[in-house]
């Protein structure tokens, strides 16, 4: 795998731009009102709305491939445009405008509509921002870059279900109060995104003037390789709403259930900036496939663990690869892609992780109903060695083709 060796820092004492920073409190607050809302879905659609595992693999799966199909459009557009921060705001704001949604919903059918709405507006941005990110970082910081955006994110994503926990004790289990609280966080993130991000000055010889098919012949050879190698991965990591299941399937009481996004995004966030700052000097493949580690552990413990103390171990190791290979895959994508392609490349990753999600989602909720979550997890195990294998392939002919050249 390309860009390994990591870039010599002319300084450490440059620090990260305000912009970068200013990214990371804007996915900070909207996570906290996703996470309010996504952590209390799985049991609200079950509980309330009466649905099965499968239908739920099926809202989180096509919610989630909408997301990531969308970023292959908004990615290209970015690039052709030359002006990330307007479509990265475009889709913060849908997605803020669309929360109230969710304690409006009476049936399944309008969960799925503001799940659906949500996921395009994060389609939107999210391609944007991280070429966004891309051209805002310095190259020898780009790893911390990714990590402190994400670490941030991470930390929303754990405030969100605490919020979550404490609304729910005070208010005996009201759900769609919870989501109404969940709407104040979105419309922060939408106002520090227009305020405080400012994007760097791009020259016209930088914009493209047209999206073109033959573009795909300058992503090297490299960039389809963390491609590869990211998107079978995916197919190992299904929805976190499974891990909210297996939680409450071994005892955890419905008020405890958003503990388990708190417990897997504080592992998360406390990792994912180092991770990415200690990709920059040492270099990515060993934390990726130390992360891929993680990932099979946490499914074997998932899969045989029968107590809620095992539940919550597996959910750690769950974190720990989260921290390790999220913010690095994002890294490697800016590393192998030309710097006029780097919206559409973020957008071809995530189109191909966005397919994966959905089947990974679906066949989770399918083996669920069928054989329980034991051979859920398993096959996750599995399919995660099968990425592993992948990324020691592609260091190994990476490293071949640096030889012979």
């Amino acid at each position: 795998m390309a860009a390994d060796t990591p870039p010599t820092a002319p300084s450490p004492r440059i620090r990260l731009p305000s912009s970068i920073w200013a990214l990371g409190f804007v996915s900070l607050f909207m996570d906290i009102s996703s996470e309010m809302i996504h952590a209390l879905l799985p049991i609200y659609l079950v509980t309330v709305l009466g649905a099965s595992t499968l239908t739920i693999g099926f809202i989180e799966g096509i919610a989630e491939a909408t997301a990531n199909i969308t970023k292959i459009f908004s990615g290209a557009l970015s690039d052709w445009l030359g002006h990330r921060k307007l479509l990265t705001t475009l889709g913060y704001g849908l997605a803020a405008f669309t929360k109230p949604i969710f304690p409006l919903a009476a049936t399944v059918g309008w969960v799925v509509a503001a799940r659906l709405i949500d996921r395009i507006g994060k389609g939107i941005r999210d391609a944007p921002r991280d070429a966004l990110v891309a051209d805002l970082a310095p190259p020898h910081l780009r790893g911390a870059s990714f990590g402190l955006r994400q670490a941030l994110d991470t930390v929303g994503a754990f405030a969100g279900p605490l919020v979550a926990i404490t609304l729910m004790a005070l208010t005996s289990d009201d759900f769609r109060f919870v989501f109404w609280i969940a709407v104040v966080p979105a419309f922060i993130a939408l106002a520090v995104m227009l305020v405080a991000v400012k994007e760097p000055v791009r020259h016209a010889a930088d914009v493209k003037p047209r999206f073109q098919l033959t573009d795909m012949k300058r992503l090297s050879g490299s960039f389809w390789n963390v491609v590869g190698v990211a998107t079978i991965l995916t197919l190992a990591r299904f929805s976190d709403a499974f891990l909210i299941l297996r939680s409450q399937d071994v005892g955890l009481s419905v008020t405890l259930t958003p503990a388990v996004m708190v417990v897997m995004n504080i592992v998360y966030a406390l990792a994912a900036y180092p991770a990415g700052a200690l990709s920059d000097r040492i270099g990515r493949s060993g934390l990726l496939a130390l992360g891929m580690v993680c990932l099979v552990a946490a499914d074997l413990v998932l899969a045989l663990g029968t107590s809620v103390v095992f539940a919550m171990l597996g959910v750690v190791f769950w974190g720990l690869h989260m921290a390790l290979t999220q913010g690095l895959f994002a890294s490697l994508i800016a590393d192998t892609a030309p710097q006029d392609l780097r919206g559409t490349a973020f957008g071809v990753f995530n189109f191909a992780g966005g397919i994966a999600m959905l089947v990974a989602s679906v066949l989770a909720g399918g083996l669920w109903d069928a054989y329980g979550p034991t051979a859920t997890f398993l096959i996750g195990a599995a399919l995660t060695l099968v990425a592993l294998a992948g990324l020691v392939l592609s260091v190994r002919r990476s490293k071949s083709t640096r030889s012979a050249g």
